[in-house]
């Protein structure tokens, strides 16, 4: 597949996750991250339930740009069923992704949020890709 091939695909997947996305909603009983990324407008709502170190939900609502927005209906499908530490580790790998950097493709099926990859080629982006990142980060870290 050529390079822009594939860069359409990564646009579609990332416009179908902003205008259908996943897990939009609440959790009546978890953790509440607020978090707002004051240079794009996007706010976000993360909120989780985590049990037995496992994360059992994870639902969101917020307004924001389609990466920002995208970027929380991924994250919130792939952390699903992780343990804290690999929700940890996927958050790593996300913002070391976005930010061109090498990083592990091996431990983890990065499925859809691969196609945020390109974010690393707009710097000013990364902030509205890694919200949702950053709130599991604090979510967890809250619960724990």
């Amino acid at each position: 597949m050529s390079f822009n091939n594939l860069d359409m695909l990564y646009r579609q997947v990332i416009m179908d996750h902003y205008k259908n996305p996943r897990n939009r909603g609440v959790i009546e009983d978890g953790v509440t991250v607020d978090l707002n990324n004051p240079t794009c407008g996007d706010s976000l709502r993360l909120q989780l339930q985590v049990e037995d170190n496992i994360v059992k939900d994870a639902k969101f609502e917020g307004e924001g740009c389609s990466i920002s927005l995208a970027s929380a209906s991924m994250m919130t499908q792939i952390v699903k069923g992780k343990t804290v530490e690999e929700a940890l580790q996927l958050a790593n790998i996300f913002s070391e992704m976005v930010q061109g950097k090498e990083y592990d493709t091996d431990t983890f099926d990065l499925g859809d949020i691969e196609a945020l990859s390109g974010v690393s080629k707009f710097p000013a982006r990364i902030k509205c890709a890694t919200l949702a990142w950053k709130a599991l980060e604090k979510g967890v870290d809250e619960d724990a």
